[in-house]
């Protein structure tokens, strides 16, 4: 018989208003395709979204809300390459 372990419910955990709107703010990014969107279109998509988060947590101030779809802007940015990456380190060691 095999063992059971113990399983956490990631409802038990509790989390706050801010972390539960960014994890289902990125669930919608990834789930509208925002990310192969055209630039404009993804700031038109964030605007719409983040009148609907304020909708949906009251609780959360104005600072909260600018973090947030700052923290959606950067999920939709493509990863830089390895070449961009050293290009950079190079810059700021100078």
């Amino acid at each position: 018989m095999a063992k059971q372990r113990n399983r956490h419910n990631k409802e038990s955990i509790s989390s706050t208003p801010f972390e539960q709107a960014r994890d289902e703010l990125f669930q919608h990014i990834i789930r509208c395709g925002v990310l192969q969107a055209a630039p404009e279109h993804q700031l038109e998509w964030f605007d719409d979204t983040m009148g609907y988060i304020e909708d949906r947590y009251p609780e959360l101030e104005d600072d909260k809300i600018n973090e947030l779809k700052t923290l959606g802007l950067r999920f939709c940015e493509p990863p830089k390459s390895a070449a961009e990456h050293e290009t950079a380190n190079a810059a700021s060691a100078a």
